[in-house]
């Protein structure tokens, strides 16, 4: 499917990729679900599913942070306070050790109500809203569509995609 350009095909798209990722874990036998693997694009992070699927939750309580922030007329540290989008693999680490040795069930769960919370910000705006580049000063250049298409749909395609080897695996 094209990248989202209203809100229907974001929510859509977001539902349909979580929904995606989430079956296929669903259908790995439990040994693979719970296997360490290698991860040579990422390195010394997301060395299980959980790690995977906690880095998405921790994604979006980044997001809903900057949305906060920047909705109320301040301006979020994005990606993070000692962070630039150069440095991202120190954020991207700090993330994996934050959440390692999670239970792929409680990955799961802090995921779901994670995406939730994103559907709601989704559906508070209007496609104008969401998908006219520089509407608000905190998304810069961009659309606050972009940030929630990055944070939710394209993100699970990412994630999908670095754990289907552990399914080949299997």
């Amino acid at each position: 499917m094209p990248r989202p350009t209203d809100r229907a095909g974001l929510l859509e798209l977001s539902d349909a990729n979580l929904r995606k990722l989430l079956d296929f874990v669903e259908g790995l036998p439990d040994e693979s679900r719970h296997a360490t693997f290698e991860n040579d694009e990422l390195n010394d992070r997301d060395r299980t599913i959980s790690d995977v699927i906690c880095h998405l939750h921790e994604w979006h309580q980044m997001m809903a942070r900057w949305y906060e922030v920047g909705m109320s007329g301040g301006e979020p540290t994005i990606p993070a306070e000692d962070v630039t989008w150069r440095t991202l693999p120190v954020l991207n680490h700090r993330i994996y050790e934050k959440y390692k040795g999670t239970e792929l069930s409680s990955a799961v769960a802090l995921l779901e109500q994670s995406h939730e919370t994103m559907m709601s910000l989704i559906r508070r705006h209007t496609d104008e809203e969401l998908f006219t580049k520089a509407r608000y000063p905190w998304t810069g250049t961009t659309s606050l569509g972009a940030y929630l298409i990055s944070a939710t749909s394209s993100h699970y395609d990412w994630a999908l995609k670095t754990i289907k080897p552990v399914g080949r695996r299997a």
